[in-house]
């Protein structure tokens, strides 16, 4: 079923993900009202949540092509992953502080999963969208995860701004600046040498493990997977290093050839099963929580107005992209993330869940609309 949701969702315009949770939600009714017995699926989420997270970066990082003509359009596509998500963050932080009493530092934290863009729902939904749009999105989005990674963990590990906070924030980026760059190369090189039938696998496994080492010393490990991915799909850049002779770039091409469409299966693979599971996992009481609706509703118009207002400002296409800015799995990541120690009872599963089925509601109308506009 989530095979058939994907193949048409480029007729219907309906989000694949907005299907995929109704079908785990409709599957939970139907368990409860057949008396089956389901196991305890939480704990399964997060895993889920994180490895996805990793591949869907990967995936899109494997299709962007650098090159010298594609510099402003990175650039564009940092500051609007970057100016936005501060502006949103900064914004619904001052109304949890002023209507929850917390304090700043809280309020941030429990603001910016609503303030990231969803790269698990972007990147499969500008599928059908013109190249450069499509690249645009994937870079911006994949940057929208990293950056918010980044300043999730900067606030929630450090109690004020000050110049040390900032200085250890700065030496944590370069450090793992410089551990992706050599782990990349090294996982490259290993992807052209090994003569092995099975190869893919222990590259994948390697990759998770480096994530993974990464995140427990608290570094930006979602940085090695952007430029692991990049860097794979632009293996021709490996010439113009001093060890360039010791990669055969056409061999190298030929395994990403193969590489791809493997890392895109497991992708569809464990993205479908991260939202059949959270939607399963959704109460309908939660869904229609008349408390946290007002501020989802809120919320959505913010992320939605704030986006058209700097993609003016920047003078880019409005239209579709003022549209794509889907929240879902690391809207949830980051959630599940916030100690409790430092969570709000306003920041609740079900304004999670209300903002995610409206920012997708909002980018399926405005998709269709989009194409209508451009046919006439």
């Amino acid at each position: 079923l989530a095979y058939v949701f994907d193949v048409t969702a480029k007729k219907t315009k309906i989000p694949s993900v907005i299907l995929l949770l109704v079908l785990g939600w409709t599957t939970s009714q139907l368990s409860t009202l057949m008396g089956m017995t389901v196991p305890d699926l939480n704990q399964i989420l997060p895993v889920l949540g994180t490895i996805g997270l990793i591949l869907i970066v990967l995936e899109g990082a494997l299709e962007l092509e650098i090159t010298s003509s594609k510099k402003k359009m990175i650039f564009n596509s940092f500051l609007m992953a970057l100016i936005p998500m501060l502006a949103l963050n900064f914004v619904i932080a001052f109304a949890f502080r002023y209507f929850q009493g917390v304090g700043f530092q809280i309020a941030l934290l429990n603001a910016l999963p609503l303030a990231v863009i969803s790269s698990a729902i972007a990147i499969p939904s500008a599928k059908y969208l013109r190249s450069d749009n499509r690249e645009f999105v994937t870079y911006e989005s994949s940057l929208s995860d990293i950056l918010g990674v980044l300043f999730f963990n900067f606030v929630s590990m450090n109690n004020q701004l000050d110049f040390q906070s900032v200085s250890w924030f700065v030496l944590d980026v370069l450090l793992i600046l410089i551990i992706s760059i050599v782990s990349a190369i090294i996982l490259i090189f290993l992807l052209g040498k090994i003569k092995h039938h099975v190869k893919f696998v222990p590259i994948i496994l390697l990759v998770l493990l480096v994530y993974y080492i990464a995140k427990i010393y608290h570094l930006p490990a979602l940085i090695f997977i952007l430029l692991f991915g990049i860097l794979l799909g632009n293996v021709e850049v490996l010439n113009k290093l001093k060890i360039g002779n010791k990669f055969q770039t056409e061999i190298l091409k030929r395994e990403v050839h193969k590489f791809q469409p493997l890392i895109s299966e497991i992708t569809f693979l464990i993205r479908a099963l991260f939202f059949l599971v959270f939607g399963f996992l959704i109460q309908t009481s939660e869904l229609l929580n008349i408390d946290s609706i007002v501020w989802a509703s809120a919320i959505t118009v913010s992320i939605f107005v704030l986006r058209a207002i700097f993609l003016k400002v920047m003078k880019m296409n409005v239209l579709p992209l003022m549209f794509i800015a889907p929240r879902g799995l690391i809207t949830i990541l980051l959630f599940l993330s916030i100690p409790s120690t430092l969570s709000i009872p306003l920041l609740n599963k079900s304004l999670i869940i209300q903002v995610i089925v409206l920012c997708a509601l909002v980018m399926m109308f405005g998709m269709m609309y989009s194409r209508r506009k451009k046919s006439a």
